[in-house]
């Protein structure tokens, strides 16, 4: 809980344009550092290892950030399914199916849209809710 409060607060602060700014600003910076340092491994070193330790800590908040968001996502969408009416509940949780699950039902869902495609080329109508096998 605390590490996930972490990280929603830093990726509040860190994805916004200001924080883009400053670290533009600290690389310009760096850069019109390099004659001073007369461009020495040591200068080139900095920069490299700031970034590849930012970098490795930012990968795990974001992605508990993104973790936190697909949830509640699926959640919703899942909400969404279940309160309509003829909706196909085995959607529910689909995010949780085999590969073979899901493949099973995406080749119904283009099945289906093979024919409403072919229907409405004959001047059918392509409304309404068709069963899926």
């Amino acid at each position: 809980m605390i590490f996930s409060k972490f990280a929603k607060w830093i990726s509040a602060r860190l994805g916004n344009p200001r924080a883009f700014l400053i670290a533009f600003l600290i690389v310009i910076i760096w850069g019109l550092l390099g004659p001073v340092f007369d461009f020495s491994e040591s200068w080139q070193l900095f920069i490299n290892t700031a970034s590849t330790i930012i970098i490795f800590l930012m990968v795990f908040l974001l992605q508990n950030t993104q973790n936190r968001d697909t949830i509640a996502i699926h959640l919703k969408l899942d909400e969404i399914i279940r309160s309509i009416y003829g909706a196909h509940n085995r959607l529910l949780k689909v995010e949780e199916l085999s590969d073979e699950e899901l493949e099973e039902i995406h080749q119904s869902y283009e099945q289906l849209a093979n024919e409403v495609k072919e229907k409405s080329k004959s001047g059918e109508e392509d409304i309404g809710t068709p069963n899926i096998k």
